[in-house]
């Protein structure tokens, strides 16, 4: 009965996750920033500007990504979650670009498929 109570555990986190990204993912669309990262939160303003729940969601994703690879177990969406929050840089499209994106992706189930065909050197 254990690995069923697990599953349910790891289920309910993973739904937990979903609908916490999604809506944040939202908010970011609309042109909020700091879900991917809160580099860009800089200078007088970064105290008025902070997204406590963005970076929960990214503490929340971390674990999540840990509890299920402990498992031997992936999860797409956090798994590119993640890989978002790793994008920084003068080439960055911008966190409500990204969103956008990502949530499009999500929208048409591409998630978990190569979000490119090929990485330049440049």
């Amino acid at each position: 009965m254990e690995p069923e109570s697990d599953s349910g555990q790891f289920d309910s986190l993973v739904r937990a996750f979903a609908d916490q990204l999604r809506a944040c993912l939202e908010e970011c669309a609309r042109g909020r920033v700091g879900l991917f990262s809160d580099l860009e939160l800089t200078g007088e303003e970064e105290e008025s500007r902070a997204w406590p729940d963005a970076a929960r969601l990214r503490e929340l994703a971390f674990a999540l990504q840990t509890i299920l690879s402990q498992a031997e177990e992936r999860n797409a969406l956090c798994d590119e979650f993640l890989d978002l929050c790793t994008i920084h840089g003068e080439s960055n499209p911008g966190e409500p670009r990204l969103a956008r994106g990502f949530l499009a992706r999500i929208e048409s189930g591409a998630v978990g498929s190569p979000t490119e065909t090929e990485k330049k050197p440049w």
